[in-house]
């Protein structure tokens, strides 16, 4: 700005600066001057507007040749085409790889400033650059590392070093560290203040409780909970100078591994297993579909041998049976039975013959449009290529539940959970032995249900109750009879941790073993005050790998090891696994 003065113009997007905006940009063809605009993609709509603009200038040739125009903007599919292509695109990401994460995150303090500070600054400061970079990295193991993805970035680090500082060369408390201080500041509100996902600011809260305490001073070791993998540490260095810091970096973090992170070895196989599937979802949608063949053949074999259609009719087989008479289910089973758990599989079947009935006339309209009895329409030919795709359509997606199945898989799922609905309809005034939460549309239901009945009969106020599990050993076939307080539920999955049914806790999972069936677990209703936390590792339950928004409940798991280790472990249950 020094070198243009009064030719340098500067927009920050948002509501009522469009017409600044388009101010500043006339005065900038005009006169020759360099216009800033920050933040595009916060108006999307005007980007069409700033396009036309541009077009016009161009065509009119009425632009000054020392004229700049710089946009910034976050990644969004809404900024224009036209606008891209005629842009020299910059960014600004992380590299890859901790080491380097490392390496940036410590060059971004000046080689001067640092050598003068105290020697327990130089230590902590170390250690806040470790930890920035393994929150980054982090992200690279998709929702097992965070739920969400958020923008931390390098200004966070500058901020909190200045805290640091700050708080230790200029305080007063002498040698005392105000750790829980650091830890809120740097948990709670410079990197904390990114986090909306409650389990992932409860991760951060355990990195930080990790990282920031005495035991740095006297140099612990920087991967969190690796006593099983004596192989590979990284302990903090003693204050050292700048330069050396790099050198040590070089010769004590030489191999890359989930156990730095405190995750179990098995999460890189997770990653590349997702990174090969993404490979091969996009080679199979590159491949060329629906081509004519060379040879002639009659109307009537191609129609015999259309893959689609054979598809097509096989599913409809499988669905048209499908049907459940809610008000004859409802009349057998009489005012008086009838309780949560009753409404519970009611609601049940009401979704599953909405989901019946959208499969039904979807695959009917395809087969008329395949006909040519009916105009093809996008609708129709967004089924017939998910279809062809092994995908779920996404029609069928919005009236179903959370799934990552390819399609056959998903069908396979769909008729276990109509066998599921049919027993309970063959007996409605009581509830399955053991209720497979994975088959169900809305597991939080039936959940809710298990509360409502122990609130009725111990009258007990329902806000004040909470779930609690207790793991059994039985699996769901050795169960006979129900439990008389709760319910027995099956369908969960341990991933990155398995279950020891011997000593009734959890473990390290095996090598290569990505996820443990758990057996039978008895799901009862305590309130809140009661339920125990000592020596148990409060798992967040999901529908898919996915995570974030597919969070059921709480699971209550007995643990040895402190509860910590699986929180940074990234150790949840699900309700649906990839099939091995």
């Amino acid at each position: 700005r020094d070198y243009f003065p009064k030719k340098w113009h500067r927009v920050a997007l948002g509501e009522g600066q469009d017409v600044v905006a388009m101010k500043k940009l006339e005065i900038g063809v005009k006169e020759g001057h360099w216009v800033i605009l920050e933040n595009i993609h916060l108006m999307p709509s005007w980007t069409g507007e700033l396009e036309k603009k541009l077009n016009d200038y161009t065509s009119e040739g009425a632009y000054h040749e020392d004229f700049r125009l710089f946009l910034s903007a976050e990644p969004s599919n809404k900024i224009p085409i036209g606008l891209l292509e005629r842009s020299i695109k910059l960014t600004n990401e992380p590299p890859q790889g901790l080491v380097q994460n490392l390496k940036r995150a410590f060059a971004t303090f000046e080689k001067e400033e640092f050598e003068y500070k105290d020697g327990k600054v130089k230590m902590i400061l170390f250690t806040l650059c470790h930890y920035h970079a393994v929150i980054i990295e982090r992200c690279k193991f998709g929702p097992k590392g965070w739920n969400r993805s958020y923008p931390f970035n390098t200004g966070d680090l500058e901020n909190s070093g200045q805290v640091l500082s700050n708080y230790l060369e200029r305080g007063s408390g002498g040698d005392k560290i105000p750790w829980s201080d650091l830890q809120y500041i740097f948990g709670q509100i410079l990197y904390g203040g990114h986090i909306t996902d409650d389990w992932d600011r409860r991760l951060n809260e355990t990195y930080m409780r990790f990282y920031f305490k005495n035991e740095l001073l006297d140099g612990m070791e920087l991967f969190p909970f690796s006593e099983s993998y004596p192989d590979e540490k990284f302990p903090s260095p003693e204050p050292l100078p700048y330069d050396e810091y790099f050198t040590y970096i070089d010769e004590y973090l030489k191999v890359e591994s989930p156990v730095a992170f405190g995750m179990h070895p098995n999460a890189e196989i997770a990653v590349r297993t997702l990174e090969g599937e993404s490979l091969f979802k996009v080679v199979q949608e590159l491949q060329p579909r629906g081509a004519d063949d060379d040879d002639e053949e009659s109307g009537e074999k191609k129609e015999e041998e259309n893959p689609i259609r054979s598809l097509l009719n096989s599913i409809l087989e499988k669905v048209k049976p499908i049907q459940y008479d809610t008000e004859d289910i409802a009349t057998r089973i009489g005012a008086e039975e009838r309780g949560p758990y009753q409404n519970v599989f009611l609601q049940e079947c009401d979704r599953m013959n909405v989901l019946r009935d959208e499969i039904k006339m979807s695959l009917e309209e395809l087969e008329l449009g395949m006909k040519g009895e009916l105009q093809m329409s996008d609708s129709m030919e967004a089924l017939s290529s998910s279809l062809e795709l092994n995908r779920v359509p996404n029609n069928w997606v919005a009236k179903a539940y959370p799934s990552l199945k390819s399609l056959a898989e998903w069908l396979d799922n769909l008729m276990e959970r109509s066998e599921q609905l049919t027993r309970w309809c063959d007996e409605p005034t009581s509830i399955p032995v053991v209720t497979d939460l994975s088959l169900c549309f809305n597991p939080q239901s039936f959940l809710t249900s298990i509360m409502q009945v122990t609130a009725q009969t111990q009258q007990k106020e329902l806000d004040k109750l909470t779930i609690m599990t207790d793991v059994t050993r039985k699996q769901p076939e050795e169960v006979e009879t129900a439990v008389r307080d709760g319910a027995y539920v099956t369908g969960l999955y341990l991933e990155a941790a398995r279950w020891d049914s011997k000593q009734a806790c959890l473990e390290e999972c095996y090598p290569r073993v990505l996820f443990d069936k758990v057996p039978v677990v008895v799901c009862r209703a305590v309130l809140r005050e009661k339920l125990e936390t000592n020596g148990v590792y409060t798992c967040p339950v999901y529908k898919t790998t996915f995570r974030g928004p597919t969070y059921v409940f709480n699971a209550t798991l007995r643990t040895k090891h402190p509860a910590d280790k699986w929180t940074l472990a990234g150790v949840v249950m699900l309700l649906e696994v990839p099939a091995v």
